[in-house]
């Protein structure tokens, strides 16, 4: 089975998704843009449509396509819009891609329960959180896998700054290691 989500760099969302347990591979690559084969740099242009995305492979035996999106929609900032934190622009926005109507009201429902878990927050306890959710729900027409050099990017470049800096802080997010673990628990481990 396979699942293709979209929030922020996609190094960071691989390096999320290559440690749930059940995932396969996880391909970096753009979708849901009009250029054909479109290369990094005319992504990163913001005048192909496509978004930064990761293509996984999952065992649904071992994780579910809902535990997917859920670690998706925890492993990045849903409310921003067309951006996570330093990386702006369109390519860099939420979202979720869907091939058949029972994915997309899966992704639809794990958006709603965000939402409505959003929205039960308040800040510094007393003052009600009021943030939307941005995440886009799209039929994916088309993946193209992202160059050779982008593949398994934090694996290969652990020490570089943008990997210290912003993926490192990711995978040691509270939430993001509950969930992992959360998800490694249901096997019984």
């Amino acid at each position: 089975m396979f699942a293709t989500v979209g929030g922020g760099c996609f190094w960071c969302t691989e390096a999320v998704f290559l440690r749930a347990k059940g995932v396969i591979r996880v391909r970096s690559g753009y979708a849901g843009g009009k250029t054909k084969n479109p290369s990094y740099r005319q992504v990163v242009s913001g005048k192909t449509g496509h978004a930064e995305v990761v293509r996984i492979e999952y065992d649904p035996t071992m994780i579910s396509l809902r535990d997917i999106f859920d670690l998706h929609l925890l492993s990045h900032d849903p409310t921003q819009k067309d951006r996570q934190g330093a990386d702006i622009g369109s390519q860099y926005r939420s979202i979720i891609f869907y091939e058949t109507e029972e994915e997309r009201n899966v992704a639809l429902e794990a958006i709603q329960q965000a939402q409505n878990k959003f929205n039960s927050q308040k800040l510094f306890g007393i003052f009600p959180r009021r943030a939307e959710i941005m995440t886009e729900v799209k039929k994916l027409d088309e993946f193209f896998e992202a160059e050779t050099y982008h593949q398994d990017y934090y694996n290969k470049n652990p020490n570089q700054p943008y990997s210290i800096i912003n993926i490192v802080p990711k995978l040691q997010s509270f939430e993001v290691r509950q969930a992992l673990g959360r998800l490694e628990s249901r096997d019984g481990m």
